[in-house]
Parts: C-alpha cells; structure tokens; sequence
C-alpha cells in the first residue's frame, strides 16, 4: 500500500516533545499510568503544553480545541492520589480526554459554537461526561465543532463555528477537518488528545473520523445518554467515542455506559472468521475513492474475510427530503425545549437564536444563513401534520428497504461494509463545503438509529479516507470485534502511515 508523501520518514512533528504522546493509543497511555511509568499529572501536563503549541494561533494553529478545561491539572492531581492509595476507577484512570461542545461538561462552554450560548456558565455534567469522571478519565477540554451541528444553513462551512473558528485538518490544512464533530477528529489525529467524544445525527462522527485518519463510532440511538447535549433530533442523535485505534474507541465505549462488555470485543474475531457484507450500490460517487474501497476488498478477502454481495437499494431523493424535514421538526421542538431549560440568562427558543443571529450578523451570518433555523421555525415541530410521514418514509426506506434485507440472511453477514467519505475537500468559507458524496449507508444508519464504526481504510491524493461498518441495534459488540479485525488485516496502523504531516495551506 503507497504510503502518501506527508507521511514520510521526513515528517517533523509540530511539537517534538510530545510527539511521542501524539502516536501512543489510549490503551498504551493506560498501561504506562497502571506500571508507574507515568502520572496523569505529567500526561496531562505535556497535553495542555501540545494544545497550546500545535492548536494555538501559530504555524499550525489547528482551532480544533475551544477551551481547556481549568481544573484538568487539579483533577489529574486527584487521580494520581487515589492510584497510589489503592484506588483504581477504571482501566482508564487518570487517562485525558476532549469532549465536544455541544455536551455539557462544568468548567467548559458547552456553546455549540455558538455566541448566543457564550458565556452562559454550566451548571451540571452531562451524564456522559459524568460517566466518563466516574471512570477516571480527566476532562482535559472542549473541542470546536461545525455550528450547531451543522444543521444552521444547507451553505455552511464544516469546521466552522463563531465561537471556535475554523477548525484545520492536520493532513492538509486548508483541507475541511469535516462536520460536525470536526475539533474532535482533528485533535485525535494530531495527538492532542487520546481521544475524544463526538455527536452524530448523520455522518457527523463517520465524516471527521474518514476525513482526519482516525476511528470513531456512532452507537445506537440511546445507548449513549442524549441529557445534557445541545440537541438536533432525538430520533437520530448519538454521542460516541473517537480514537485512534478501534481497541481505544472500544475501551472509551466502557467508560461511557458503565460496561465492562465492548472492551473485551477487539481480538474475539480472527480474521477469517469475518464475514462482510459488500453495499456495492452504497459507493462514494468518488471515483479514486471506490476504486481504492474495491481493492481494499481485494487486501480483505486475500487476509481470509468472506465477502458477500448485498442487494442494497440506492439513495432516494424524496426519502432524503423526508429526512430534512424530521431533522427540522425535531430541532424546533428540541432546542426549544433544551434552551427554555438551560441555567443561565440568555436565548430561550429557536426563535430567539435566530433573532440573536441576525443582531449579530457580522460575525454569526458572516459566511453563510440561517435557512434551516428558519424553515424549522415554519413547522409545528413534531406536531407538524408532516413529520409523522416523514418519519415513516425514512424508516421504511433505511430499515425494510435497505438495512433488514440486507443483514437478516440465516447464514449471511451480519456486519455491512461500504467506502465511507472521498478525501477531504478544500475548505471555503465563501462558497461552502464542495461536498463530492458519502455513502448512502452513512444515512441508512442514521435513519434507522443503528450503529456504525469508520476506520482508516489507507489513502486517495495522499489524504485519509475510511471504511464503514454497519450493524443492527445494539450490535456494537460485533462491530468492535468485526472493525479490529479488519484494522489489523489491513496494516495501516502497524505501518506507521496514519500520522500526520500538517501540509500548509497550497500544497492540499
């Protein structure tokens, strides 16, 4: 497999003193804190100091991290106390990670990027992050995200957001970091953080995990706890993990449910023992990008995978406007309802964002609308005499049509692949995302609220570009199994290829 030029052995990275930091998976930082080998004080430490250098204004200035979190030294202090008196919370104790922010976490905005939110202080842990302070984990910040969410104007620019700026990805950095966990995929893939928690509502875990090299999963709707995240769609939306290997995103998903069950997947399946099944009507559209997944097939099925054709029916245009308009109805009711309830003075509905939007237009409106807001603001919400159908659409379409049929074989596969994203496109804050396509099993998934994991499958013009595994509800266990499988068939990891080389703006 070609290994791209900014992979080479004349790498440099940006901040030489950690840049053992940036490779170690979360699982390796684990093991140095249990032997001694290591603080959390110290890790942290060095982790604040890659942040500053690498993600502050500068020579890379990545803007994938929105704030620091004040206490994460004094928490790392506190965790390095509790292991040398006996106590261990977690496999993870003592071990940093970043959090979007749109999730709720004390000490951090929690904006969704947005002016309208800034300042407002949190109150309260969201569940997750509570979960994830119950494991010993520390909370060292708080990542940048698209608007949002993205779901603010159908001209939006990933990455961006007026709180956080204009998120960059390490590969090349006038290349979009992708939306809208965009700050968490960036600084997993430059190490300035083991890992991080995203949000999907559709493709925006699988999109910066494809665009930035590194592994995320969107887990079932629910599994995951929804309080405490600026929410989109609560039919759709799913916080999750992101890390840079998929024994780390399966390690990350214990700490966020409380389980000791996904951890103990990766290395339970043998390679030749995975069966997928191919979506070979669910291409990118991207012709570098489907030629590169067919021979990533080809490396798979010579490992000993068994690849079996799956009937899968294309994109619908009529179910994908059907999906908008729950998104809309769902958002209405949603940020309504979160906003009313938000501690803190300041915007209490939709209706409010928008108006606060448009006084301050110079900086929110700067670079593109609000026409989704609006048109949310024209339906019922869930009331709408709409949505009902709509929502049906989506489900009959993802689930009886597509998903079902294709994994419900008594001896078929019961893990779907697909390419997921072509390379990163050039960011453009004037014209919007030049989107070229994603695969239709991104939003089947998101339709039908099942999970999906995105790993590195190599790379097109030098630029990372991922694989999707795709499963029934509740199915994580298997995906996990199935994905580490696969990620060490492929190699990319072992390789040493999945770094990045922070190519400056013009050389994309």
């Amino acid at each position: 497999m070609t290994v791209p030029e900014s992979t080479s052995a004349a790498r440099v990275d940006p901040h030489p003193p950690t840049s053992a930091l940036a490779t170690a998976t979360a699982a390796d930082l684990a093991a140095d804190l249990a032997a001694g080998r290591a603080t959390s004080v110290a890790l942290v430490t060095a982790l604040l100091e890659r942040i500053r250098v690498v993600d502050g204004p500068g020579d890379v200035h990545l803007a994938a991290v929105i704030a620091t979190a004040p206490d994460a030294i004094a928490e790392a202090e506190r965790l390095d106390a509790e292991r040398a008196a006996g106590t261990v919370r977690g496999p993870l104790h003592g071990v940093p990670v970043l959090v979007k922010d749109n999730i709720e976490a004390l000490g951090l905005p929690g904006t969704a990027g947005s002016l309208a939110l800034a300042g407002r202080t949190v109150v309260r842990d969201a569940p997750l992050v509570a979960a994830l302070r119950a494991a010993g984990l520390v909370v060292l910040g708080a990542t940048n995200l698209s608007e949002w969410a993205n779901l603010r104007s159908p001209t939006s620019t990933s990455g961006w957001s007026a709180v956080g700026g204009l998120t960059g990805n390490p590969w090349a950095l006038d290349r979009s970091a992708g939306g809208s966990s965009s700050g968490s995929g960036a600084a997993v893939a430059a190490g300035l953080a083991p890992f991080a928690i995203g949000t999907e509502t559709d493709g925006s875990i699988v999109c910066p995990s494809s665009f930035n090299g590194c592994v995320g999963l969107k887990p079932t709707v629910g599994l995951v706890p929804t309080e405490g995240v600026v929410p989109l769609s609560a039919s759709q939306d799913s916080p999750g993990p992101m890390a840079r290997s998929v024994a780390d995103v399966a390690l990350l998903l214990d700490a966020l449910t409380g389980s000791t069950t996904y951890a103990a997947a990766p290395g339970t399946v043998a390679v030749d023992e995975v069966q997928l099944g191919v979506a070979g009507a669910w291409l990118t559209g991207h012709d570098a990008t489907d030629l590169h997944f067919t021979e990533t097939l080809q490396q798979l099925e010579e490992s000993g995978v068994l690849l079996t054709p799956l009937d899968v029916p294309p994109a619908e245009a009529d179910v994908e406007l059907a999906e908008l308009h729950v998104l809309l109805c769902e958002t209405r009711d949603g940020l309504d309802a979160y906003l009313s309830a938000r501690a803190g003075e300041g915007v209490r509905s939709l209706d409010d964002v928008v108006a606060f939007d448009v006084e301050h237009a110079d900086v929110e409106l700067a670079h593109f609308g609000q026409e989704f807001f609006e048109r949310a603001l024209d339906t019922d919400g869930t009331a709408d005499p709409e949505y009902a159908a709509s929502r049906a659409a989506c489900l009959a379409w993802a689930v009886e049509r597509a998903l079902v049929p294709a994994l419900s074989a008594p001896d078929g596969p019961s893990v779907l692949v697909a390419p997921a994203y072509p390379p990163a496109w050039k960011t453009d804050l004037t014209l919007s995302d030049h989107v070229v396509g994603g695969s239709a099993a991104i939003t089947a998934a998101a339709m039908a609220g099942w999970p999906v994991l995105c790993l590195p499958m190599g790379f097109v013009a030098g630029l990372p570009v991922g694989l999707l595994l795709v499963a029934a509800a509740g199915g994580e266990a298997r995906l996990l199994a199935v994905g580490h499988a696969v990620e060490e068939a492929l190699g990319l990891r072992a390789s040493g290829s999945l770094v990045p080389a922070y190519r400056p703006a013009g050389r994309g």
